[in-house]
């Protein structure tokens, strides 16, 4: 099963462990890191049905994502009782348009976004298989103005003692990532201890990684 047919299946199935039926706290809490002004395009890769989304569209005038599954947006516009507006793009992508918010349908890679003072990253990077990874990086870094700022979260687990998705990304590949033409700062690690569930499934750590990447313009 390639990538896609595997996040298609999740969908599919509703295998969705990763979607939070609340805000995230760690972006409400980090967003202000990014220095947010509400005229900051907006960017969030990988976005599924997040209700992050409608958080940021209440801060900033325009937010874009692009989502794989049509099933996941479809049903963020329809539990939020939302009547997007829906336009072809290429053949390729479904455009969906509802305020503040376009979420493009279709490949990230490939994907028109407007180039954005901010993103942020709760769980696309981590989503990317290794070999993705790099080629994932420079597709984000082509998304972000010069000076702009990612709010980007990751875990740090022993790969090998768990298949991903979600995968382990720790500190020096994302610091690999980013050269010198970004400031990384560590915001916060959340280290899990003994009664988190993934220490309980035989993790020898699990921890939760908030990054800001400011690029230095």
């Amino acid at each position: 099963m390639n990538d896609f047919e595997l996040w298609h299946d999740k969908w599919a199935s509703n295998k969705i462990g990763f979607h939070l039926e609340d805000v995230n706290p760690l972006l409400i809490k980090y967003w202000n890191q990014v220095k947010p002004n509400r005229t900051d395009g907006v960017f969030v890769p990988l976005c599924g049905k997040s209700e992050d989304l409608v958080w940021l569209a209440q801060r900033h005038d325009s937010v874009q994502g692009v989502e794989l599954s049509q099933i996941a947006v479809r049903a963020f516009f329809a539990e939020h009782f939302y009547t997007p507006m829906v336009t072809p793009i290429n053949g390729q992508f479904e455009l969906y348009q509802f305020d503040e918010l376009d979420i493009y349908v279709g490949d990230y890679f490939t994907a028109p976004i407007r180039p954005v003072e901010l993103i942020y990253d709760r769980a696309a990077l981590i989503a990317m298989p290794e070999e993705l990874r790099a080629l994932y990086v420079e597709n984000l870094k082509r998304s972000l103005m010069p000076g702009g700022r990612i709010l980007l979260i990751t875990l740090d687990y022993v790969q090998a003692e768990m298949s991903g998705p979600p995968f382990s990304v720790p500190s020096s590949e994302v610091k690999a990532y980013f050269g010198e033409e970004y400031r990384l700062t560590l915001l916060e690690r959340d280290e899990a201890d003994d009664n988190h569930r993934r220490i309980k499934q035989g993790l020898t750590r699990f921890a939760e990684e908030v990054w800001l990447i400011e690029h230095l313009d």
